[in-house]
């Protein structure tokens, strides 16, 4: 139970990354705050942690839409009285390119990538100043510490993110709310099933072309650290990346 008594709101919570660190995050005893641009999918996750006896509510999220972050941190409060955890975990993944990404495309990967994570700190990290307490985690991404082919545009949302995340964490450090990023490699999920096939390779002769360990990394794996980073044992750690993949960035 090492997020008892917390309350954590976590977006694209509807399936992969989101939705397993939600369901981690309410075993180890928080209350969640669970966001989609997909409801159907933010209900059913939020239904699985009713199910196995945490507790949970459901909201539909465009995170790129201002008056909807307002919305969804107004019902959260209602719903549960604070928020002491922020996960940005949000975003959308293309491989393209650098001459052929059209400014439709650039300019909808940011407003999700980068306004979402920029929203989101600013409507929740000021309740949780007011509250003298708070951890927010940004999703990034090794894209965001060094360079590929085809990923110009992703890249530059996470690298934004990671600098962000550092700027916002020195502003509010002395109101005790930390912001760190974490950095993964491919993971089991939709967009790394989108890496495999755009690739048109099998999955572990990619996973040994990224990462020395071979493998791509779960879900569970990442909930794992953001469980760690939403938790009193991460209180020195703050402005800070966490990279998770499997030595990729050690080449």
């Amino acid at each position: 139970m090492r997020l008892e008594g917390k309350m954590a709101l976590i977006t694209g919570a509807g399936a992969g990354i989101g939705k397993t660190t939600s369901l981690r995050f309410a075993k180890e005893g928080a209350k969640v705050v669970v966001t989609d641009i997909n409801l159907d999918n933010a209900n059913q996750t939020a239904a699985e942690i009713k199910h196995a006896g945490g507790e949970a509510v459901a909201f539909r999220h465009d995170v790129s839409n201002e008056d909807n972050w307002k919305q969804v941190v107004s019902e959260s409060v209602s719903a549960y009285g604070r928020i002491d955890v922020l996960f940005n975990n949000a975003g959308i993944y293309f491989i393209k390119p650098l001459a052929e990404i059209s400014v439709e495309e650039w300019n909808r990967l940011m407003s999700i990538n980068v306004t979402g994570v920029f929203l989101g700190m600013k409507h929740v990290m000021p309740l949780m100043a007011r509250n003298k307490g708070g951890s927010v985690i940004n999703a990034s991404s090794i894209a965001g510490i060094k360079g590929a082919a085809g990923h110009l545009a992703y890249g530059a949302s996470k690298g934004a993110v990671r600098t962000m995340t550092k700027d916002a964490a020195v502003e509010y450090a002395d109101y005790n709310v930390r912001v760190n990023s974490i950095h993964p490699a491919y993971i089991n999920t939709a967009m790394g099933s989108y890496a495999v096939d755009t690739a048109q390779i099998p999955e572990a002769e990619l996973a040994k072309i990224v990462a020395p360990i071979g493998r791509f990394g779960t879900v569970e794996e990442v909930a794992g650290l953001v469980v760690y980073l939403a938790s009193d044992e991460a209180s020195f750690s703050t402005g800070a990346e966490f990279v998770i993949d499997g030595g990729a960035t050690a080449r």
